[in-house]
């Protein structure tokens, strides 16, 4: 652990400091349990999931279905991975911005915030309003960003979202016409925010020149991203159309998601935009959740780093027994990018983007490492079968082939989630106006106190 001496009075040594706070993390330790049984005993349902994996009904929506399985006289069976948009089939969606060769994140999240598809005009109008705010507020760069560098991007857009809120000249507001407004400003700006924070990231702990790049009003949110996330803002049109593809993918995932339900209990309190969003960023960060991307990635590379022929199945299958177990990568005992709480069968988002990142995955010299992930998501449901004795349908997971793609796009590594969080913040704005416009009750679940009641001992008494 580190200490900031600035941090530390004068008559404390960060040695002192050091000592005393391993003192209280061992005092501490004893108080953070809870045994198992009280679990079962009171019929927890422990990360809001049925005994089944199915996740507890915590609500109603319109904005976006996530079905893998069906319940069938009580028992989940599983079935094949389907993703809507307000009742439109997300393969469909991107079938026809690929057929027109049109970029469809925006249409998407038209869709998103106002339950239909967008006619030319409603398109084009709603555009403008992204153009009109993607430029971010004066000397924002500079008093935000600049001025306190963060490792974590991820964390760089919580605090910078949060920051906009002394920007706005109405920030408390929660009628709808508001809402709205911040929704579309903060969709447009968070692309601009992730990109200058990824500057300023490079330029300080890096010594890398700071090249700071705005966004164009001719341009898609997927071309801005690119154009001011690269010191040369140069991109292919082929790079461009995969990246939109990305974001559409992970534009929505239903009101369940853990960073969604992050939004809505936040915004269930009456609490302002920026709160509610910075929040789900929080929840996104995390590696049980939109982080696995990176983990993904990393996992990736340890294998080809241990396995001597990634080409043969069964040298690659004794690996994975070995993550399996625990014995190698990261001891977590999880392979990563396999298995989903929501798909059984596929789930389509992994679907879509292996089909259309395939001819320019071989275009780039990255055929080999496709063709590995491939064999990790065919491979890994047999592991399980074999050694492990777990006999489910098991499929690959987005966050399987998001990485690659990324790498083949040549986008660092610092910014696979903050790009998960640029497209799923479309998704976070609706089901916060729906969350506040329907909801109308304070999340609050019951927790159950095991605590014994305990007379209160004087200071002098206590040993």
């Amino acid at each position: 652990m580190q200490f900031n001496n600035s941090n530390i009075s004068d008559n404390t040594t960060p040695e002192v400091v050091r000592e005393l706070l391993e003192e209280f993390v061992d005092e501490a330790k004893a108080s953070y349990t809870i045994p198992e049984q009280a679990f079962s005993s009171y019929r927890v349902k422990r990360g809001l999931r049925e005994a089944d994996g199915t996740g507890v009904t915590a609500g109603v929506t319109k904005i976006g279905n996530a079905h893998g399985y069906v319940i069938d006289e009580g028992e989940k069976v599983p079935d094949a991975g389907v993703l809507e948009y307000r009742g439109y089939d997300i393969t469909k969606l991107i079938e026809s911005y690929a057929s027109e060769g049109r970029y469809g994140f925006e249409e998407c999240a038209y869709l998103l915030f106002f339950g239909e598809l967008p006619t030319e005009s409603q398109l084009a109008k709603f555009n403008a309003l992204l153009d009109a705010y993607r430029r971010l507020p004066p000397r924002y760069t500079e008093d935000i960003l600049m001025k306190a560098p963060c490792r974590s991007i991820m964390n760089k857009l919580s605090t910078g979202v949060l920051s906009l809120y002394a920007y706005d000249e109405d920030p408390d507001s929660t009628n709808l016409e508001n809402m709205l407004r911040q929704s579309i400003e903060i969709t447009a700006r968070l692309p601009v925010i992730a990109g200058h924070a990824y500057a300023v990231y490079k330029n300080y702990f890096y010594d890398r020149s700071l090249h700071l790049h705005y966004p164009r009003p001719e341009l898609s949110t997927a071309q801005n991203f690119l154009r001011v996330l690269r010191s040369n803002k140069s991109f292919t049109e082929d790079e461009a159309h995969l990246l939109d593809l990305c974001l559409v993918l992970q534009a929505e995932h239903g009101g369940g998601n853990n960073s969604t339900f992050a939004c809505r209990v936040l915004s269930s309190s009456g609490t302002d935009t920026y709160s509610a969003i910075s929040a789900a960023i929080g929840s996104l960060k995390g590696p049980r959740h939109g982080g696995a991307n990176i983990k993904v990635q990393e996992m990736f590379d340890n294998i080809k780093e241990h396995v001597a022929n990634t080409k043969d199945d069964g040298q690659v299958a004794d690996y994975l027994l070995k993550i399996l177990n625990g014995e190698a990568y990261d001891g977590s005992g999880l392979i990563y990018g396999m298995g989903h709480a929501v798909y059984t069968v596929s789930d389509p988002r992994a679907v879509m983007l292996k089909r259309y990142a395939r001819d320019l995955t071989y275009q780039k010299g990255f055929g080999d490492d496709f063709e590995l992930l491939e064999r990790i998501e065919r491979l890994t449901p047999e592991v399980f079968r074999r050694y492990k004795g777990i006999n489910r349908a098991m499929c690959a997971n987005v966050d399987l082939y998001s990485g690659l793609v990324y790498r083949m796009l040549d986008i660092p590594v610092e910014m696979y989630t903050p790009l998960f969080a640029i497209a799923r913040v479309a998704g976070w704005c609706a089901h916060r106006m729906e969350e506040y416009s329907t909801a109308r009750k304070i999340i609050r679940p019951g927790y159950k106190c095991i605590e014994r009641e305990r007379d209160y001992i004087t200071l002098s008494e206590r040993n």
